[in-house]
């Protein structure tokens, strides 16, 4: 049996790139700086949590000491393969991160939309305006997505006019009220927008439907991405296509364009997730890949720059990893990892240029500190060596 999970830590970094800089995340550091305020007591949430991270099992599969460049990080030695990886895609956005990861890594410049108002090209607005047939937009800013349904909510909802806002990310994201717009409206006009974004190399448009009355809005979880395919064949349209099989747990197939996809398994929240993969190790068959995206690290925690709530979804995490060791047979390989940072403790609220952690661990797989990688690719890589494809142009395997 040949079969790997890839249980991705959506937002995840352990230090910043020697590029960080250029991205205005220079001294970055999403792991440690949690750890910091952890044991610093500046984490402590009542009824939450208390105290410094307890993590073990992370740190047993390697965490802390990839962390620390294989130095001795105050943990027994790891019992898995753990080291690092820096990025050589141009953005530190979702996309770019997954596709790298898969072997297909975006070496070209996306499309971004400048802070200063107004966000949109005066143009782009007015046509979304026509082929949607909507009375306006909202927003037509860089925004904290809760924060926008704050101050905006009332008025959409009387005007009838979706929420429009980016990022430092390459998105096009609309807010809209789920039961006085409708949710399959706002999905409507996301496509629209897809198709008027192209022309800007924006990577994703994402629907950001919320709830609630005047003062008590909340996003719900029916978020949708719309997004441009990979550059190139990934890890996932190869094994599909040498008869293997590929299960998308989360929003994994939204972020291929739901190419390589055998199966999408929908799921939300952490535990929910994490009882997905656990039923993929239960009944994925031979030469199978699941690939599975922890989003509330990013979504909940990281953007709203909330320490104590990623601190404690890392312990409620590294809580569950037993109950899926448990369940793994002789061959099978899973890669904990990310695809970029988001410091909870940094300024602003956007995704940091960061590396990830690559901790490996499965039955047959022998205990070493593999490094730093120069690519995400090499995870792509070593999985397409294992399973006897066809090797990618970028990454080498560390298997």
């Amino acid at each position: 049996m040949k079969r790997t999970f890839i249980l991705l830590l959506d937002s995840f970094g352990i230090g910043a790139l020697p590029d960080a800089k250029d991205f205005g995340d220079e001294g970055a550091n999403t792991f440690l700086h949690i750890k910091e305020y952890c044991l610093q007591g500046k984490a402590d949430a009542k009824d939450l949590r208390q105290g410094p991270l307890n993590i073990p099992n992370l740190d047993r599969l390697g965490l802390s000491a990839a962390a620390s460049e294989g130095m001795n990080s105050g943990v027994a030695t790891p019992v898995g393969l753990y080291g690092y990886a820096n990025e050589i895609s141009h953005g530190k956005d979702t996309s770019s991160g997954h596709w790298e990861i898969s072997g297909a890594p975006v070496l070209f410049k996306w499309g971004y939309f400048p802070p200063d108002y107004p966000s949109f090209p005066q143009e782009l607005v007015d046509a979304f305006i026509k082929e949607a047939k909507i009375p306006g937009i909202l927003g037509n800013c860089h925004a904290s997505g809760t924060e926008i349904i704050k101050q905006l909510g009332d008025e959409h909802i009387k005007t009838g006019k979706p929420i429009c806002y980016t990022s430092a990310d390459s998105v096009f994201q609309i807010a809209a009220h789920e039961e006085s717009f409708g949710l399959e409206s706002l999905y409507k006009v996301c496509e629209i927008a897809f198709q008027l974004v192209a022309p800007y190399k924006i990577a994703r448009v994402i629907a950001r439907p919320f709830f609630g009355t005047s003062g008590n809005y909340y996003r719900t979880e029916n978020r949708r991405d719309f997004s441009v395919p990979p550059p190139d064949l990934t890890l996932l349209d190869k094994l599909v296509a040498a008869g293997g099989t590929t299960i998308a747990i989360g929003k994994i197939a939204d972020i291929f364009a739901h190419r390589g996809i055998s199966k999408h398994v929908d799921a939300h929240g952490h535990d929910e997730i994490f009882a997905k993969v656990c039923d993929a190790a239960k009944s994925a068959p031979d030469r199978s890949l699941t690939f599975a995206n922890f989003v509330d690290f990013d979504m909940k925690y990281g953007h709203r720059r909330d320490v104590a709530g990623y601190a404690h979804a890392l312990e409620q995490f590294d809580a569950h990893l037993p109950d899926f060791e448990k369940l793994m047979q002789p061959g099978d390989i899973a890669i904990i990892t990310a695809d970029h940072g988001c410091d909870p403790t940094f300024k602003g609220t956007d995704h940091t240029r960061e590396y990830i952690p690559i901790l490996v661990f499965g039955p047959e797989i022998k205990p070493g500190f593999i490094g730093r990688r120069e690519t995400f690719a090499d995870i792509g890589q070593s999985l397409a060596k294992y399973f006897g494809l066809k090797s990618f142009q970028y990454g080498k395997s560390f298997l």
